[in-house]
């Protein structure tokens, strides 16, 4: 294991490629018109707090109005049973927890006596919309419904096409990468292919050069070229004499067969 431990360590952490879910749909105001739940919850309808059931009710109307200034709570719809948790507060939308501060325009308990006006923001099914309404601070219990946030839904819609041209390039650039390392893959193969065929022939090429040099060595004292009977080399496709052994005794020829009286080796 301590041969793996300072690999796993030295090694560098590559950029991971990861793909975050988009956080809202193309055609946003196109959903919002035509999905049944949407059509349900624009129109105007029963809405109710359900926290602390179990609690008594005027315990639970404090809790609500704690709340509702905290910039928070848990309103159902009646007729779809669509259980919301709301929050109250303006830049929603910010990352920083300090900028997320319910005001007035959000939690207004001035406007009309005995209820409170809210209003949230939020995304919901990869659409962005508003849900206004007003609750009973008595009775738990009042109206609202959901509105589409055009605003918000641009702002959205920009950096989903961000998102999605940045995914492209990633995507574009993986490619590359790969088609690059195959590509460097194959090279490397083609040269270790290459270095090993080298190899095999400098290997033969030495045992042919040891064959020969024992060949020669090997050769009696009476070892002679080949030549044919008009003088001339025999020369192979080599370009190179071909060896042969010859008897030792020379033979005489018979003078009377032959146009010259020559002594010659049969060959």
């Amino acid at each position: 294991m301590l041969s793996v431990v300072p690999n796993t360590l030295c090694s560098k952490v590559r950029e991971k490629f990861t793909l975050k879910m988009p956080r809202v749909v193309t055609d946003q105001r196109g959903k919002f018109e035509n999905d049944e739940l949407f059509r349900k919850l624009s129109r105007e309808c029963e809405v109710r707090y359900t926290g602390f059931r179990d609690r008594p009710q005027e315990e639970r109307q404090l809790r609500f109005q704690t709340e509702c200034r905290e910039g928070h709570a848990d309103i159902a719809f009646v007729g779809t049973g669509t259980n919301l948790q709301l929050s109250f507060a303006s830049n929603a939308w910010s990352d920083k927890p300090e900028d997320r501060v319910p005001t007035q325009e959000f939690v207004n308990f001035d406007m009309d006596r005995g209820k409170v006006n809210l209003k949230s923001q939020f995304i919901m099914n990869g659409v962005c919309v508003v849900w206004r309404g007003w609750i009973d601070l008595h009775r738990l219990d009042g109206v609202g419904s959901l509105q589409f946030d055009e605003d918000r839904a641009e702002v959205e819609d920009q950096m989903l096409r961000e998102q999605i041209e940045q995914y492209q390039r990633r995507l574009h650039d993986f490619d590359d990468r790969q088609r690059q390392y195959q590509q460097e893959q194959r090279e490397r193969q083609a040269e270790s292919e290459a270095e090993g065929y080298l190899n095999h022939l400098r290997v033969s090429g030495g045992k042919i050069q040891s064959l020969s040099n024992s060949s020669e060595q090997d050769q009696p004292v009476g070892f002679l070229s080949k030549r044919s009977l008009d003088g001339e080399k025999f020369v192979s496709k080599t370009d190179k004499e071909v060896p042969m052994s010859v008897p030792q005794k020379p033979v005489r020829a018979n003078d009377k067969h032959l146009p010259w009286k020559k002594r010659m080796y049969i060959m």
